[in-house]
């Protein structure tokens, strides 16, 4: 009834076996190499260029605020200091009753995380719709009989 005292074949061994545990490892690490730096990189956006795009003139009523590369804010093509939007937008909007639109145009470098804070603030400032001003695809012109702008009698027969 002696037992052998190591080095003799067919006996219990006490190290684990550590290939599963590895093959785990090298999976997780496989996994967050390619989650994490995608999580990290953040959305970028490059604001739409359409193809049928009507040259519509300006009018007075309509409310247009531009953002520039910088982050600099434009109300009705003149600038304005940053911290003043809500209020300028906001004496803006409460005094009308129907037409609540607001034309926001950005500049296609600019983060889009700005874009939407400017959003924001326009709708807690009394912006119901916001309709965002998208270039021409260079090289392109509108298919739809009207638009074009060199067109002669406005597209009519």
């Amino acid at each position: 009834m002696a037992m052998g005292g190591g080095g003799g074949s067919g006996g219990i061994s006490a190290t684990p076996n550590v290939t599963p545990m590895i093959d785990v490892m090298l999976v997780l690490l496989v996994i967050f190499m390619i989650v994490i730096p995608a999580l990290i990189s953040g959305f970028n956006a490059v604001p739409p260029q359409g193809v049928n795009l009507r040259a519509h003139p300006p009018e007075d009523t309509e409310v247009l605020l531009g953002i520039s590369r910088d982050g600099q804010y434009y109300l009705q093509k003149q600038p304005i200091r940053n911290e003043t939007l809500y209020d300028r937008l906001k004496a803006i909007y409460d005094t009308r009753t129907e037409d609540k639109v607001m034309y926001l145009r950005a500049d296609r470098d600019l983060e889009y995380s700005k874009v939407l804070d400017v959003i924001d603030v326009a709708g807690k400032a009394g912006v119901r719709v916001t309709g965002m001003i998208a270039d021409q695809q260079p090289g392109t012109s509108s298919t739809v009989k009207g638009d074009n702008p060199n067109e002669a009698s406005g597209g009519k027969p």
